[in-house]
């Protein structure tokens, strides 16, 4: 069993940014590629950012490609997106996740986070 808990999301401005962290307890964490999805009102559950165990292989949905970075700290048990710019659109729930591959589908993560919430206003 792995337990997953996000920190970071609250209201922030456009163009603004925000630091979201999530912490891993339970099972080996570097057993696990670990990821950020996102659900925005009324709309499905999409792939944010996902990293590789060893923290060497990241990648990103386009639509935040070049504002978002995903590391993470094998050490502390820690993954972290790392928001710039921030859109209005990019309001949503943020949860962690965590998946025995490094994969972009919600269908191959193992556990999830409970959500944090971002809200950008404009």
């Amino acid at each position: 069993q792995m337990h997953l808990v996000e920190s970071g999301g609250g209201l922030v401005q456009a163009g603004g940014s925000l630091r979201l962290s999530c912490t891993a307890s339970g099972n080996t964490f570097t057993t696990y590629h670990m990821a950020w999805f996102r659900q925005a009102p009324g709309k499905e559950r999409e792939f944010v950012a996902t990293i590789d165990r060893g923290g060497g292989i990241s990648s990103y949905a386009a639509a935040v490609r070049g504002r978002f970075t995903i590391s993470r700290d094998n050490a502390k048990n820690t993954v972290v997106l790392e928001m710039n710019n921030l859109k209005p659109e990019d309001t949503a729930v943020y949860y962690c996740a965590s998946s025995f591959t490094h994969s972009t589908s919600s269908s191959r993560i193992s556990y999830w986070g409970q959500g944090t919430q971002v809200t950008v206003s404009s």
